[in-house]
């Protein structure tokens, strides 16, 4: 199809979706259907109202874990047969593009979607999206890179700005995208919904063209995530190919009208054609030919991917168990386990084996599937574990608790589970826990149990996978992608986190990285997880541009071993951290087994971002496991920019600080009657606006009807589709409404005090 065949009208309406699922089509190019993912595909059926957040059930597919459990693993060759696996389901369901992987850094413990992302460290982040999106690409199944970039919270997500320095952005937000751009060459980006340092990242040229386009060489499309399009004028001159859902034919005028009016450049619109055009021809070739496979090998990989992905905490030599054991199984979530993550990742399993399907033994709800507890129900628990050999305690953070749209509001698990743990110790010191959540959680009951096994947030094998792990059939091999601080207090950015505008104060110290500066104990440190065998390391040693270390397995049982490479530079009082990741390498040991690890070094290993990636000269150490070597590295001698603070990492970063590494001092934006615009929200105008506030009581009625009639915010479904909605800006609610007139232009005036004005333009046409 010749684009020059196409009217100006046809093409900018092609920039744009035709309904919440489906780019519009052409003449022998059929529509591209498009599904929620990463950990399982989520198609909704378009005979039936179908909505963007996954009220509707979609049809089933494999639910396979999450991000925060697949990261534990550090096996490239998993993330590489999961997202070919879902591809292979996509193609079946005639789906050419999967939203997904997310690879968007875990700042803070407390971000709702963090169970959706892969790590708090960019390099582990880009390698395994990378390999995802060559999985799933190498079926013909388009992947859509998200969300680019600076979504780190879930806190007014929508009309958010994040502000950071350059060099925080090259090394961390950026850095796990760029990876997976080069190396996973994914068919699509699906740009944030936020604003970088107060530009949309929709319009914004820099980083859609400059850094995507011409200093990655991304060759693709670029998406809005859905309703993120802000100036459909600046998106077309930034980059920005396809505005999702469909609806936004208001932004449409606006361009052919800028066209007409000689204030856009017809090229922009041919360019992003180009592309709309290149993945419809993608997915027509990809989907007309079929790929045999079987669900049951992919219920049989998302197993392998829960055991793999799985990370044992404690073991005080009580794992793994002997099946002559008296076992009592403990727990909600032993019978309606938490396997997935809320929100549009949601997925309808075509199985689900529950941890009461495998286990044998007596059984104690323990607390409601709240977290809640009672007389009752502790005293049940306790009468049934009484007697037991072992309790297997399930355990860990409700959906209610964590959720696309909202952030966690504390570090801690419900008081009910607790609790639990705390009186079945008194009558059984055996005790097991298994847990199942998404993030981090502080741990109080550290003392009082044998054995800790964290899952994440499994998928649908939860129940085989956690069987074979307790009674060692599946050795645990996981190790943690980010750091478990010992409580909530202790992280750099509690004070600061969760405000409309996200100040990244505390720079690149995030995670391990400040923990390990500020020399902050921990709970778990990013790369721990312990085996049922034991692993030695010797023999580290540099050879020019390789190191080499080997590794032996000194146990009673085989086993694969993590191995980890760190490079730290050896000068104190500098803005570095003590030390990064740089390379890893997963590796299988039998018994008295021995391998040699060998890692190639670049430049990547040692650059610091100060007006482009470039190699500070020094002294420089590569570390494995607990084996140290220095050696020197040559390179360029420039004092790295910094501030008081980030030299000696002690309390918090003073504003003052913080804007000498922006290099311009930092306003907020203060929001009051008059000065709303549409990027403004429901929330936001409510208490200053009558007709805001009945807006918001409307569309809470609304979405109630979807939710048995009720109003309730202890349901993540209900709390996060109003998170959504009256939470977003106006303009996105305009086209997710496929509003064509002047409605909500109408409403933004009348919040600003202009009633009749508003009411005027409302009936206008």
């Amino acid at each position: 199809m010749n684009k020059k065949e196409i009217s100006l009208k046809e093409k900018i309406a092609l920039c744009s979706g035709e309904n919440f699922w489906q780019t519009k089509s052409l003449e022998n190019l059929p529509a591209v259907f498009m599904c929620d993912g990463p950990n399982g595909l989520r198609k909704q059926d378009l005979q039936k109202k179908t909505d963007a957040m996954g009220v509707n059930q979609s049809k089933k597919a494999t639910c396979f874990p999450c991000s925060v459990t697949l990261s534990n693993s550090f096996d490239e060759e998993l993330l590489y047969k999961v997202g070919q696996a879902i591809g292979q389901e996509a193609n079946k369901e005639k789906v050419g593009m999967v939203l997904g992987p997310g690879c968007n850094i875990k700042r803070n413990p407390l971000c709702g979607r963090n169970f959706e992302y892969f790590s708090e460290d960019p390099y582990i982040s880009g390698k395994l999206a990378a390999s995802y999106i060559q999985g799933m690409e190498a079926t013909g199944i388009s992947c859509s890179l998200k969300h680019f970039f600076g979504n780190n919270q879930e806190y007014n997500r929508f009309t958010s700005n994040s502000v950071m320095d350059e060099r925080t952005k090259r090394e961390i937000y950026l850095k796990p995208f760029e990876i997976a751009v080069k190396e996973g060459k994914p068919s699509t980006v699906m740009c944030a919904y936020n604003k970088i340092d107060g530009i949309h990242c929709s319009d914004s040229k820099t980083l859609l063209t400059d850094i995507l386009r011409k200093e990655w060489g991304f060759t693709g499309l670029v998406i809005t995530d859905w309703g993120a399009m802000n100036d459909r004028i600046k998106s077309f001159e930034a980059g920005l190919d396809l505005s999702m859902p469909g609806g936004s034919a208001y932004q449409e005028n606006d361009a052919y009208k800028a066209l007409q009016e000689g204030n856009l450049d017809e090229g922009y619109i041919d360019a992003s054609v180009s592309r709309v055009i290149h993945l419809m021809e993608k997915t027509k070739k990809s989907l007309s030919q079929t790929i045999d496979f079987k669900m049951e090998d992919h219920h049989a990989l998302a197993i392998e991917a829960a055991c793999k992905g799985a990370v044992l905490l404690k073991n005080e030599n009580i794992l793994p168990l002997q099946k002559d054991k008296k076992v009592a199984i403990i727990g909600t979530m032993a019978e309606y386990p938490r396997y997935q993550g809320a929100g549009s990742s949601h997925v309808n399993p075509d199985i689900l084996v529950t941890p009461l399907d495998v286990f044998k033994g007596s059984y104690a709800k323990g607390y409601n599937e709240d977290g809640s507890t009672d007389k009752k129900l502790l005293e049940e628990a306790k009468q049934v574990a009484s007697n037991k050999d072992i309790c297997i305690i399930f355990a860990g953070l409700p959906e209610a608790y964590e959720s696309e749209g909202f952030d966690r509001e504390t570090m801690k698990m419900p008081e009910g589970m607790n609790q639990l743990i705390q009186e079945v110790s008194s009558v059984n010191e055996n005790i097991v826990v298994i847990l199942c959540a998404g993030a981090p959680v502080e741990i109080e009951f550290e003392e009082k149990v044998k054995a800790i096994l964290y899952l994440g947030l499994a998928g649908q094998g939860i129940g085989q996978a956690s069987y074979n792990l307790v009674y060692g059939l599946y050795n645990p091999s996981g190790k943690l992608s980010e750091t478990w601080p010992k409580s909530y207090n202790d992280v750099i950015s509690k004070n600061y986190y969760g405000t409309k505008d996200a100040l990244y104060k505390e720079g690149i110290y995030v995670g391990y990285r400040y923990y390990e500066k500020a020399n902050i104990p921990v709970r778990y440190p990013f790369g721990y997880g312990l085996s049922y065998t034991t692993f030695t390391y010797s023999n580290l040693e540099i050879k020019e541009n390789t190191v080499s270390v080997t590794v032996t397995n000194n146990g009673n049982v085989a086993g694969d071993e993590i191995v980890l490479l760190y490079i730290g530079m050896n000068k104190k009082d500098i803005y570095r951290p003590v030390r990064e990741l740089k390379r890893f390498k997963k590796i299988h040991l039998n018994v008295n087994e021995s391998k040699t690890v060998t890692f190639a070094l670049d430049t990547d290993c040692f650059e610091v971002y100060q007006d482009g990636f470039k190699v500070l000269k020094g002294n420089y150490f590569v570390q494995i496991d607990a084996l140290k070597e220095f050696f020197d590295v040559d390179g360029f001698d420039f004092e790295i920019k910094s501030a008081p603070w980030y030299l000696t990492v002690k309390k918090e970063p003073s504003l003052h600080e913080f804007e000498s590494l922006l290099g311009y001092s930092y306003k907020e934006e203060i929001l009051k009657k008059g000065s709303f615009t549409m990027d403004n929200s429901v929330v936001e105008m409510k208490d200053s606006s009558l007709v805001m506030k009945i807006m918001h009581k409307a569309v809470e009625i609304v979405i109630a009807k979807g939710n048995g009639g009720k109003i309730d915010y202890t349901n993540p479904t209900f709390k996060m589709l109003m998170a959504s909605s009256v939470g977003g800006p106006l303009r996105n609610m305009q086209i997710s409404s496929g509003s064509k007139g002047n409605t909500f232009a109408g409403l933004l005036d009348m919040a600003n005090g202009h009633f009749f004005k508003g009411l005027k333009k409302m009936m206008s046409k």
